[in-house]
């Protein structure tokens, strides 16, 4: 089955690890998942995260990153998922350092996510959808992780590809 995941994290350099301080998954039966880390310091976030993203999870409950890593491991369950994101290369990275390092990822998950930006690029770039919802929250970004994957499908079919 296919995710569909969404983070957003404090970058702060090479020297520092990645932040988590929300996830959003959808799955493909329709399933959602959104998780606001206790785990991070809002004081470390940069300028652009604190006015793009830290106002979109005002209110919402924090966890704490281990829990949030087991209910996304209850949340998948025991299926053999693909996981897609957009510009997914951040969002892998701190997807797995829930679980510790990749090499502590559930058993039958795969240690790399597939790239919705990059399935563009290898159907000529197109524009892709607008986004409908608040940008910067993690599961409505998933939501339109969905959307795009989802309209990129269709261009790959009107255009004769199988993938």
């Amino acid at each position: 089955m296919k995710y569909f995941i969404d983070t957003e994290f404090i970058e702060r350099g090479p020297f520092y690890p990645i932040d988590l301080i929300s996830i959003g998954i959808v799955a493909e039966d329709g399933r959602e998942y959104y998780a606001v880390t206790s785990s991070f310091d809002p004081e470390l976030a940069g300028e652009w995260v604190k006015l793009n993203v830290l106002p979109h999870i005002a209110g919402y409950p924090q966890t704490p990153l281990w829990k949030i890593g087991k209910e996304v491991e209850a949340f998948v369950g025991t299926d053999k998922p693909e996981f897609w994101g957009y510009y997914a290369d951040y969002d892998w990275v701190v997807f797995c350092q829930m679980f510790g390092a990749m090499v502590d990822l559930p058993k039958g998950w795969p240690m790399f996510c597939r790239d919705i930006k990059q399935l563009a690029c290898d159907l000529g770039n197109p524009k892709l959808p607008e986004q409908d919802s608040t940008e910067h929250n993690a599961l409505n970004d998933a939501r339109w992780n969905v959307k795009a994957y989802h309209f990129l499908g269709e261009l790959r079919e009107r255009n004769g590809e199988s993938r």
